[in-house]
């Protein structure tokens, strides 16, 4: 029999995101439980995993994360990681979204 592996990831209860809204300059902190959504302004922010690195490894957190606008829909769905931020942002010229960690 082999021994089990440690999982890569640690799952986590929370994720701690970064909102601004470009035209008013405004930047926020939110914090958005797994399975839950919060609003900012016309942002509706669905939080459906967030985990982060092995402990042992260099620290890095990843979210997948759903954003809908008021009467546009969906307008990002995916994953999102706090040490590449550019690798896969939202798209939209009022907001820009990140992540800052997983609790």
């Amino acid at each position: 029999m082999l021994p089990s592996v440690a999982s890569a990831y640690v799952q986590r209860d929370s994720a701690v995101l970064r909102v601004m809204n470009k035209d008013a300059g405004k930047v926020q902190e939110v914090v958005v439980a797994v399975g839950s959504e919060i609003q900012f302004e016309k942002l509706f922010i669905n939080v459906r995993d967030c985990k982060q690195t092995d402990p042992f490894d260099a620290e890095n957190y990843f979210a997948f994360v759903e954003i809908f606008e008021n009467n546009k829909g969906q307008i990002f769905g995916g994953w999102l990681n706090r040490n590449e931020p550019g690798q896969n942002p939202l798209q939209h010229p009022d907001y820009d979204v990140w992540l800052v960690k997983c609790e």
